[in-house]
């Protein structure tokens, strides 16, 4: 196949596989023709070569500003979601205060019942307590009654009043 570009016309289209074609050639112009027909060849591929940079840079730039932009995005939505999670630890902190209020008052209102129970507790120990010592004046009374009155109820030092081992005198617990 031939080549039909003007830009080639001219030259030897069996070029050595290991030369660059970009490397001008080395032997000697005959003709001035073909000496300006190879410079604008030079000319020609200088020029798409310079065409190419540019395409090449222009592609770079706008990489470089997709980045700018992809940078920009991801910059507001970090801070978009700095704002949402702050706002949520902020309502999720009201909510505990509200249920630390809740909490408070069913804690005191069983604090103020334990009270209660406990003043009652406290009542009935003293209640008890003067019947312990009710009982125990009364055992004393008993049992200290005189010996020399006749009767089944006179204690003996070791017998109780009807004739049974004596019963320990009662004491208040400590």
């Amino acid at each position: 196949m031939q080549n039909t570009s003007s830009f080639f016309t001219g030259l030897d289209g069996d070029e050595n596989p290991d030369e660059e074609p970009s490397r001008p050639r080395t032997e000697p112009l005959g003709s001035g023709a073909l000496a300006g027909q190879a410079s604008r060849y030079f000319a020609a591929l200088d020029s798409s070569v310079g065409d190419l940079r540019q395409r090449a840079q222009r592609l770079i730039d706008r990489v470089n500003e997709s980045r700018k932009e992809d940078h920009s995005v991801l910059s507001g939505f970090r801070d978009s979601l700095l704002l949402k999670v702050s706002d949520l630890a902020e309502q999720l902190e009201e909510r505990l205060f509200q249920l630390y209020s809740l909490h408070n008052e069913q804690i005191q209102q069983r604090l103020h019942e334990l009270a209660e129970v406990m003043e009652r507790v406290r009542q009935a120990e003293d209640e008890l307590q003067h019947v312990c010592r009710t009982v125990e004046a009364a055992y004393k009374d008993l049992c200290l009654q005189p010996e020399d009155k006749e009767g089944f109820w006179a204690p003996s030092s070791d017998r109780g009043p009807r004739g049974g081992p004596r019963a320990p005198p009662l004491t208040l617990p400590s």
